[in-house]
């Protein structure tokens, strides 16, 4: 697995879908400030590169969840990711949105899954787990037994790790930020007078520039 996070973080890096910027810092859903931006999604402009995170992550379910019986996708993020993955493992998918519809039948979970069903969340990247965990608590709630999730990309912050401890949710990705780090590092992707910055923002990113 470890050689699987140094080709995918290659990959993410060869179609720029890191932004290091500790000048203008990107704003995260909560409310953290960072000088590093990962948006893997972009790879699903990709073919051949969409075609690799999909079989990666069917990869990684087969034989961590090999009793899995539905797939759930975290809008909207994983959406996309989600559906390849459930078609690839011929399962039924739903998705869960962050808040009810506003319209409608005001869903929270769109599709349908039979009572107690043994779910595997697809997320495309995990920060604090916040947003990621409140899919897992709808999908709790709604009868089904979430027993995994998968996702293309972690910031390892101990905030989340600790989260999905509590949780009781195994997390596996195929890729991490040491490995994206250590990859930028080597090929010069990280301009020397960045590092500090991205260094003190990863030891206490809840604080920085605050």
């Amino acid at each position: 697995m470890d050689s699987i996070k140094k080709i995918f973080a290659a990959k993410l890096l060869d179609i720029k879908a890191i932004k290091i910027q500790p000048e203008q810092p990107f704003t995260w859903a909560s409310g953290w400030l960072s000088p590093f931006y990962c948006d893997n999604r972009k790879a699903l402009s990709y073919p051949e590169l969409r075609n690799f995170v999909k079989l990666e992550l069917c990869r990684t379910i087969l034989e961590k969840f090999p009793e899995v019986e539905a797939i759930a996708g975290v809008a909207t993020g994983a959406i996309a990711q989600g559906a390849l993955v459930a078609d690839e493992l011929n399962l039924p998918f739903v998705y869960v949105r962050s808040k009810p519809k506003d319209h409608g039948l005001a869903n929270l979970i769109e599709g349908e899954l039979k009572e107690d069903a043994k779910v595997v969340v697809v997320e495309d990247l995990i920060s604090t787990g916040g947003s990621s965990l409140k899919a897992v608590e709808a999908l709790r709630k709604n009868g089904s037994n979430v027993i995994g999730m998968v996702a293309s990309y972690t910031y390892g912050f101990p905030v989340a790790e600790k989260a999905f401890e509590d949780a009781g949710v195994p997390l596996i990705t195929l890729t991490d930020y040491e490995n994206v780090i250590e990859y930028a590092r080597e090929t010069n992707y990280i301009r020397q007078e960045d590092i500090p910055a991205i260094d003190e923002w990863r030891k206490n990113p809840s604080e920085w520039r605050k």
